[in-house]
């Protein structure tokens, strides 16, 4: 469907005289005002594959050819592609999504004995003690004691599982935090929780109380939700990574996001596409591993590659440093998975 232009040459967003169809100021089209439905939705759908346009053309160098994405933008070559930012963006998106969506699968846990049930064997085996006759006084009451001990032990241990069942583990028998206080008083001073132990036993309780046996659930939920907010802060870390890895390259500290950028949103949408595969193809154990084993291999080569085409390294360079590189990034996003957990944690 044609597109009505105006006649005027004035920009209506900036102001600007246009000198063609597009504001040279802000980029603004210089269509009409008042347009039928039909040319608004032609509009719509035109900017709509545009942007579809964008992402299949970056999605093929993306996949099959490392590092060429990158070598293109800083070159200058980028209108026909998706821009890194924007393109992560959607991305990341669409890859947790599936990714929480995944993992919500119904683990069945077996219950305990019946406490009941272990009272009754007790009982029975204080009455066969008491009726035996080859047992003097004496020694049936050091079993008798014995037993009671064993059972005092066990039913401090109950608690503690209990605790762990009921929502969120406090690492007490106690059952409520005002009740834990008290106990940690009546201890030594060197053998109190410090400070760590006691904020930590104080956000278990306050679990328990707001949110029962859902507590831990809840916790984990949120922090797998959170996990995409830390890739925020995991990307400028790594670019930081690959600045020091390769300072000797002179490039900027930009340069290094933008194949941050890049490098991340082939990872996610290739797992994203074998997450899909695994759901629309049903796969046995032996089938998943062989899958998974080939994944692994081809991210390994990808970044292995990349690093060679936008660093331009020899191999046993390249190899050093993918190895450094890698443990420095690992300690990196151990440490971010941690703060991000801990501030999750503090603000449930």
């Amino acid at each position: 469907m044609k597109k009505h232009y105006r006649k005027e040459n004035n920009c209506l967003n900036c102001g600007t005289t246009l000198e063609g169809k597009y504001c040279h100021n802000c980029g603004q089209e210089n269509l009409e005002i008042k347009e039928s439905f039909g040319h608004m939705m032609n509009h719509a759908i035109s900017d709509y594959f545009h942007f579809d346009h964008q992402f299949f053309h970056t999605l093929k160098p993306l996949l099959f050819k490392p590092g060429y994405l990158t070598n293109e933008y800083m070159a200058g070559r980028r209108a026909q592609y998706l821009h890194p930012v924007k393109m992560y963006i959607f991305i990341s998106l669409v890859y947790f999504v599936l990714l929480l969506k995944s993992g919500h699968d119904v683990v069945k846990i077996n219950q305990p004995d019946n406490p009941a049930a272990s009272k009754t064997q007790i009982d029975s085996i204080k009455t066969a003690i008491g009726k035996n006759k080859n047992l003097s006084t004496t020694q049936k009451k050091v079993i008798l004691d014995n037993l009671a001990k064993d059972s005092v032990k066990n039913v401090k241990t109950d608690k503690v599982d209990q605790n762990y069942k009921e929502g969120f583990l406090t690492m007490t028998a106690d059952t409520s935090y005002q009740q834990y206080l008290m106990s940690q008083k009546k201890l030594p001073k060197g053998e109190r929780d410090g400070w760590f132990g006691r904020l930590y036993n104080k956000k278990a309780f306050d679990y328990k109380e707001r949110y029962g046996n859902r507590s831990r659930e809840v916790l984990f939920e949120e922090f797998r939700h959170n996990i995409p907010k830390m890739m925020f802060l995991a990307l400028p870390l790594f670019a930081l990574i690959l600045k020091f890895t390769f300072w000797k390259s002179k490039k900027f500290y930009v340069e290094h996001l933008i194949y941050a950028f890049h490098l991340h949103c082939f990872i996610f949408i290739f797992l994203a596409f074998i997450m899909l595969l695994q759901l629309i193809i049903p796969m046995n154990k032996s089938v998943t591993d062989w899958l998974n084993g080939l994944v692994m291999l081809y991210v390994i080569w990808y970044i292995y590659k990349s690093l060679r085409v936008v660093y331009k390294r020899s191999r046993f360079r390249t190899i050093t440093k993918f190895l450094g590189m890698s443990v420095m990034y690992f300690a990196v996003f151990t440490l971010c998975v941690s703060i991000v957990f801990i501030l999750t944690a503090l603000s449930l």
